[in-house]
């Protein structure tokens, strides 16, 4: 009688931290989408987006795809778009679910 009455709440408690970790993850590649654009805009180097979102986030790197696009002259827009496979650790529900993938995009004037 009594897994009856907790087991709801034990399972609504599960997917309460189970969509937290969703939602910080999401913040974290909203910012680093940001960084990476701010990086592009003043810096030519095809890697530096890349390494300003590592830079500015807790984000895993193998699980970090990065793509910069349209920069060209000065007064031009780059767009950089951030994927990330975000793991799901819930014990036993986290291997039938499997990563999501989370994507953020940022479009910024190139000023150098």
């Amino acid at each position: 009688m009594e897994l009856a009455l907790v087991l709801p709440l034990v399972v609504f408690l599960l997917l309460a931290v189970v969509q937290l970790g969703i939602v910080r993850d999401q913040i974290l590649v909203v910012h680093a989408a940001r960084e990476a654009v701010r990086e592009a805009a003043v810096d030519p180097s095809a890697d530096a987006p890349r390494r300003a979102a590592l830079a500015s986030s807790a984000l895993t790197d193998s699980r970090l795809t990065v793509t910069s696009t349209g920069r060209g002259a000065v007064g031009t827009r780059v767009r950089v778009e951030v994927a990330y496979r975000a793991p799901t650790g819930v014990p036993l529900l986290g291997a039938a679910v499997g990563n999501l993938t989370l994507r953020a995009s940022a479009t910024m004037r190139v000023e150098r």
